[in-house]
């Protein structure tokens, strides 16, 4: 086994003495893992960053084999690891891609997506700028592993018109006027979703709120508390920036 590629970090655990086993997206073969030796260094720690972008040469000699795993710096985002906001952002972005994506199996629209979402993030720390392409990540991620939302047209009347809202259950849009007299059991749907453009800020807390509820649901259901705790803390600091 042999990779050779770009590949964005996305968890790094202490291994041993001095080495670190590293999950790396790669655009052509998904997520890999690999050992770095000497991963801890203080050469190698600013460069294994979740976030960064990294040259990454995997090697094994069986499929069975945890691959040996060397990096060059291919572009640092950790300046923005001392802003809270920002920090939260990219932790929840590769942690949550990082406990989701299987082994080996290629997604590259993830991989565009998420390098995006942490470029939007460096570029613009704001988080107007890249709050709403977070929340589509979350729903392209959702997409791609199985679980996307049907967001075409209202589940009770088939019209695609004024869709407001989304069943927590089918994942199903729902027109205004079919949803109105149940909309307490329901999601709202927030327009940057269906229309493109930046959102407002109580669309782009909405957006968190309906793709959290099924991220949880069908992705993250007994997974470790740790995972979603880097996603409260995003959103409890989106809800603070918003004032």
């Amino acid at each position: 086994m042999h990779v050779e590629a770009l590949a964005i970090v996305c968890a790094v655990r202490a291994h041993g003495e001095h080495g670190a086993i590293v999950r790396a997206l790669t655009p052509a073969d998904g997520m890999l893992a690999g050992y770095v030796r000497g991963g801890r260094s203080r050469r190698l720690r600013p460069v294994l960053v979740p976030g960064n972008l990294i040259r990454a040469d995997f090697r094994a000699r069986t499929e069975e084999q945890l691959p040996a795993l060397t990096v060059e710096l291919s572009e640092s985002r950790a300046g923005m690891m001392s802003e809270a906001l920002p920090a939260a952002a990219i932790e929840w972005a590769t942690a949550l891609s990082a406990t989701v994506l299987p082994e080996a199996q290629p997604f590259p629209r993830l991989y565009s997506a998420l390098d995006g979402v942490l470029s939007a993030v460096i570029a613009a720390p704001a988080a107007r700028g890249w709050a709403t392409a977070m929340v589509r990540y979350e729903l392209l991620l959702l997409t791609e592993l199985g679980f996307g939302l049907d967001l075409s047209g209202c589940v009770a009347s088939g019209t695609n018109d004024d869709l407001a809202f989304v069943s927590p259950k089918s994942g199903g849009a729902v027109s205004r006027s079919a949803g109105e007299l149940y909309r307490d059991r329901l999601l709202p749907l927030p327009s940057f979703l269906l229309e493109g453009g930046a959102g407002e800020w109580d669309d782009i807390l909405d957006g968190f709120r309906l793709t959290g509820h099924f991220l949880e649901r069908d992705l993250l259901h007994g997974r470790t508390v740790d995972i979603l705790a880097a996603r409260e803390r995003l959103v409890d600091r989106l809800k603070r920036a918003v004032g």
